[in-house]
């Protein structure tokens, strides 16, 4: 027998079209679509401009978000996801197009969007309790009131005994979460999150991949969250906006197939696998394979006198 024959995978079934959907599944979405629109991109542009040199980052964007729906954004390193998160929070001019928030049009922060970022973004001076309720306060609550809603905020996450601790005594998810009520906790209409879990370890994410999915469900939030990592999107996502790069552009909008609610059993499942394919298709099109694919490294001398062939 050669050797192709006998590394050839025996009575493996393939995978189905990521585009095929359970009776339930097709059912939820259509009636996620039945839901107002909250977020509406149209034909966005972003050119960032240097002296004389123009650089197209995002051309012609155009997607819509529906109530409490949850939509994730991924693509090749340069695809802007950054830049267009950073539009829709209002830190960040977009060139032409119209990003509109309930009908009204998007120029700059307001309290009708909460941001979470990669980095801990707490005050260190104040303990977990007044990180929570700096922005009620910020907005007009009352001292009583504003402390009343940030507890009820740490008992949804399980945090209330740390609400007199200071971030530094912490760990990275405890932070994490209490960075997203914090957000949350001026009663935003969209929460937007860039790539919020990428600083953490594998299993501290998984814990808050499965506590931000927990949280979605209890409240009236949609969510715009910004991630590189494909598992990650489609365990949390409803839709996924998958860009390409130089300059990012909508490839694909696709419909996640895996019927809610997630678990992390479902990582194995053919409806997860076929779409992390068509993930992995979309972002990676077009790419030559490289040394670093390849295992090869020309550049490194041999550094051994061993005289066999193992390696």
């Amino acid at each position: 027998m050669s050797d192709t024959a006998m590394n050839k995978p025996v009575g493996l079934p393939a995978l189905p079209s990521y585009l095929d959907q359970s009776d339930a599944v097709r059912a939820r979405f259509e009636r996620l679509k039945q839901r107002e629109v909250i977020l509406k991109v149209d034909g966005l542009n972003k050119v960032f401009s240097s002296g004389q040199r123009e650089t197209l980052a995002l051309s012609d964007i155009s997607f819509e978000t529906h109530r409490r729906e949850f939509l994730c954004v991924v693509g090749p390193s340069g695809c802007g996801k950054s830049t267009l998160v950073r539009i829709l929070a209002g830190l960040e001019e977009h060139t032409s197009g119209d990003v509109l928030l309930l009908g009204e049009p998007v120029s700059e922060p307001g309290r009708d969007r909460g941001m979470v970022f990669q980095g801990y973004t707490l005050f260190p001076w104040l303990t977990v309790k007044k990180n929570v309720m700096f922005g009620l306060e910020v907005n007009g609550s009352g001292a009583y009131e504003a402390e009343k809603q940030a507890l009820q905020w740490l008992q949804l996450i399980g945090l209330e005994k740390f609400a007199d601790a200071y971030p530094n005594q912490l760990s990275g998810g405890m932070k994490q979460r209490v960075a997203i009520v914090r957000a949350l906790a001026n009663q935003p209409r969209i929460l937007l999150m860039d790539e919020p879990f990428g600083a953490l370890d594998a299993q501290t994410r998984s814990r808050m991949q499965a506590h931000l999915l927990e949280i979605w469900r209890k409240i009236d939030i949609t969510i715009v969250f910004i991630t590189h990592d494909l598992d990650e999107a489609i365990f949390l996502a409803d839709r996924i906006l998958v860009l390409s790069a130089h300059p990012g552009q909508v490839q694909e909008l696709i419909e996640v197939p895996v019927p809610h609610p997630r678990s992390s059993a479902q990582f194995i499942s053919p409806e997860f696998l076929a779409t992390k394919a068509r993930l992995e298709e979309l972002i990676h099109k077009g790419e030559a394979p490289d040394e670093e694919d390849s295992g090869t490294y020309s550049m490194v001398a041999r550094m051994t006198d061993i005289a066999d062939d193992i390696d």
